[in-house]
């Protein structure tokens, strides 16, 4: 049986339906029917599968992510925008050959997977199963860090610098949550990696006290809405340093009674960033925000299941027509967390120091 929200129009079962309905034989979850893969949005199914208490999916889904892991640790996962669609907002089909990267955030993002899949089960036991996958890719991530503590995007093409390669605010506070989760899991395992703690705390570092290293290629991504509210809903930033922060972009980025707008040059609103800020709020302690966003959401739950991407305000309709595996998987992560559906409901929202980990290789304490 499927845990209860008292989110307005959320159904957890039909969202897990629809994750499911797109999960591949060999376990793959992809964005929709027309494919894109990649490890993050993957995992990002496969926590919500484990929240809806879909015990067989998560564990294909799991099977899969380290099947496809490469020798470094890394995934090549396909970017949806190298998909085109038509006039309609419809996907067609994918390219023959298709747009890739092997990006780190990506990549790092298995631990968390792993971790929120193993509490929500309550099963440990997929800890040490899956803990060799999670610590070849942390590693691959530690090996594309920078002396400044920022982690590039992708790993770089054959002879190409690592200062070539740009950093992004959003992956590296994920990654900083990545990390903490990979921690979490060694301490439980007395395998300790104050390696991980170290390059975590310089993460953090380089987000707070060095924001120059960060879109060093001249674009300006404070546009983006995942820009603005990440280091808060990693952790990065807590207390009055985190609702100051997302009360500096709050109207930029909310629609009144529609939700969170993907980038500010566009009338549209998304599903999974409404619901990721939603996490973002509760991780500052604003949980009547948090649930008013989720509630907003209401009108792109779709009849056949699972969430319209999003909502395009100005032509009133959905945009793009697509229903992704990854949108119902935060719209479910969202609501364990203000619902407690499942077990480790807060994982996502509470957050362990800089510098936890990084002085006698033990947790000093949570915020």
């Amino acid at each position: 049986m499927s845990p209860r929200s008292v989110i307005t129009g959320l159904d957890i079962r039909a969202c897990a339906d629809r994750i499911e309905a797109l999960q591949q034989r060999d376990g793959a979850i992809p964005w929709v029917e027309t494919g894109v893969w990649d490890p993050w949005n993957h995992g990002e199914s496969a926590m919500g599968l484990a929240v809806a208490g879909r015990v067989e999916g998560v564990h294909l889904a799991l099977d899969a992510l380290a099947a496809r892991q490469e020798a470094d640790g890394g995934w090549t996962g396909e970017l949806g925008a190298g998909i085109p669609m038509d006039e309609a907002g419809e996907r067609i089909a994918p390219p023959s050959v298709p747009v890739t990267a092997r990006d780190t955030n990506f990549a790092g993002y298995a631990a968390v997977t792993v971790l929120r899949c193993a509490l929500a089960l309550d099963e440990p036991r997929l800890i040490a199963r899956y803990f060799p996958m999670v610590a070849r890719a942390l590693d691959f991530v530690m090996n594309l860090q920078t002396a400044h503590g920022d982690v590039v995007w992708r790993a770089p093409d054959i002879n190409q610098p690592l200062e070539d390669v740009d950093a992004l605010r959003a992956g590296n506070s994920s990654l900083f949550k990545s990390f903490e989760c990979g921690l979490r899991m060694a301490e439980i395992l007395e395998k300790p990696r104050t390696d991980w703690a170290r390059s975590r705390a310089a993460i953090a570092r380089a987000l707070t006290a060095m924001p120059e290293r960060f879109d060093r290629k001249g674009i300006d991504r404070s546009t983006y809405a995942m820009d603005w509210y990440y280091p808060v809903l990693t952790g990065v930033m807590t207390g009055a340093e985190a609702r100051a922060r997302l009360d500096e972009g709050w109207d930029t980025f909310v629609v009144a009674d529609l939700g969170c707008r993907c980038v500010t040059g566009e009338p549209w609103v998304t599903a999974a960033e409404t619901a990721e800020l939603a996490l973002a709020c509760l991780s500052a302690g604003r949980r009547d925000a948090a649930r008013t966003l989720v509630n907003e959401l209401a009108p792109l739950a779709a009849p056949d299941g699972g969430y319209w991407m999003g909502w395009q305000y100005e032509i009133g309709d959905v945009w793009p027509k697509e229903r992704p595996s990854w949108t119902a998987g935060a719209i479910i992560l969202a609501a364990d967390a203000l619902d407690a559906l499942s077990p480790g409901s807060d994982l996502l929202v509470r957050h362990a120091r800089a510098d936890a980990w990084t002085t006698d290789g033990a947790e000093i304490r949570a915020n």
